[in-house]
């Protein structure tokens, strides 16, 4: 069996790993890359493996930076399936279309200001038409069935209590009477989480594939803190009748955000202001999370029980058209805005940052974990010029992060992950981590298990196991 490493290498978007046996060649992800525009397109163009040599892909979870680059497979030739929760089937059909449609979008508003300064065109990776011919491949399963994919190959898919669908994937290949398993985490969730079920402990391998986010670090706000920061937020709101700009992943943080705000006003904590959600795709995606109750934990079962929609409020409003996209720019505050892209690459976040950021009572509060070289990183990092759509602007607004809302492990999550496998697996690869949380993570599991085989590929890596 030969393991071959073609994203979220030393990196944490474009996953794309390649497991080949004599008699298959399966794809685990095939993530979008996010990050600088040339070296974006470079990649997410030539994805480092020839897709008509597929036997079969195998989708963690929805989110982009693992299904992304799926429509480029089909624009090349692929022909097999593409193997997933029933859950994430629903949600990367509307999630592929909707970054079809972002992409021809952003060209053209890019393109439209390129051309004036005499610039290249840009081109979008994929359109719709691809990402039709794509989902028309989709299969979707339930979780820890087993599924034939070969003669010798089966796969089941177990909860990572991730995203809504999310799952780690158990690959077994027997041959001459041995089995050689490989788990490969996708990314994952951490327990007493709003909506999910906890993630599933891990099934016996012998090789495990890992991620490494949070590799260094720990989810240090407690819920209690978390409330005590949200208050203050809103009553700076309230008292500058600013706007709360919040870029968010449309499937997972949207929900959550909701519920959590929700809860305040219940708890009578906060009095409610008005919530925008603009994101056409949260809005379906939303909608998909109330088709799936299966994955839903037992709290989250009752309220839907009791209270019929937790998603829904009188004071939280989708947005849908561009129109009132554009609205939101000249209303005054105090409001809460939250749009996705989550990492500011794309999208309606993108233009409410542009006419938000340079209003000192403004806040731009991050949820989830910003990739090296995207917007979000650069005004986590505190810049003081960003560039939107190419153009420098300066950032007078305040930046606040919300760590403790993060939906990936931390460092003891991980850590413990791996001790929960009996026996130990022979080989563990960290991916989807940039390369010090990688490194750092990799020190650790050592620490504890000195005789692991720990591994940290570089983009492009292959290796014999």
């Amino acid at each position: 069996m030969k393991l071959s490493f073609y994203g979220a290498a030393r990196s944490v978007t474009g996953s794309r790993h390649l497991i080949e046996t004599p008699t298959s060649r399966l794809l685990l992800d095939c993530g979008m890359f996010q990050g600088r525009r040339e070296e974006a397109a470079r990649q997410n163009r030539e994805l480092g493996f020839e897709p008509k040599s597929l036997s079969a892909v195998l989708l963690s979870h929805a989110h982009i930076d693992h299904s992304g680059a799926l429509p480029v497979l089909a624009k090349h030739g692929f022909s097999g399936k593409v193997h997933m929760t029933r859950a994430s089937a629903d949600l990367a059909a509307i999630m592929l279309q909707d970054a079809a449609r972002i992409q021809e979008s952003d060209c053209a508003y890019v393109n439209k200001k390129e051309r004036r300064r005499g610039m290249q065109c840009v081109r979008p990776f994929f359109d719709s038409d691809d990402v039709e011919a794509i989902t028309r491949r989709f299969a979707g399963a339930r979780y820890r069935d087993a599924l034939k994919l070969e003669p010798r190959v089966t796969a089941s898919f177990h909860d990572a209590g991730h995203i809504l669908g999310s799952a780690a994937i158990r690959v077994k290949y027997t041959a001459r009477g041995n089995t050689t398993t490989v788990l490969f985490s996708g990314d994952l969730g951490r327990a007493n989480m709003p909506i999910l079920r906890d993630p599933d402990p891990p099934p016996p391998c012998d090789i495990l594939i890992l991620e490494s986010t949070y590799g260094d670090r720990l989810h240090e706000q407690a819920a209690e803190e978390m409330k005590k920061k949200a208050e203050a937020l809103i009553s700076h709101a309230r008292a500058h009748k600013s706007k709360i700009i919040v870029p968010a992943f449309a499937v997972g943080r949207t929900q959550e955000l909701v519920m959590r705000i929700k809860e305040l006003v219940t708890e009578s904590r906060i009095e409610p202001i008005p919530i925008y959600i603009d994101s056409p795709l949260a809005a379906r995606a939303t909608a998909v999370f109330r088709q799936h109750p299966e994955c839903y934990d037992e709290e989250t079962s009752k309220t839907f029980s009791a209270d019929g929609d937790p998603f829904a409020s009188r004071y939280i409003h989708f947005v849908s058209t561009v129109e009132d996209s554009k609205r939101l720019n000249a209303m005054r505050g105090p409001c809460v805005i939250i749009s996705s892209s989550g990492m500011c690459e794309g999208g309606r976040i993108l233009h409410h940052l542009k006419h938000a950021i340079q209003d000192e009572a403004n806040v731009i509060v991050f949820v989830g974990f910003q990739a090296e070289h995207t917007l979000g990183r650069k005004l986590v990092e505190g810049w003081d010029v960003v560039p939107i759509f190419g153009v420098p602007t300066p950032r007078r607004a305040q930046v606040v992060k919300f760590n403790g809302l993060s939906a990936h492990a931390d460092r003891h999550d991980l850590l413990a992950y791996i001790r929960a496998i009996d026996p130990l697996p022979g080989i563990v690869f960290l991916v989807h981590g940039e390369e010090k949380q990688a490194l750092s993570l990799g020190a650790a599991i050592q620490a504890e298990h000195p005789a692991l085989d720990v591994r940290i590929p570089h983009r492009g890596s292959t290796h014999d196991v």
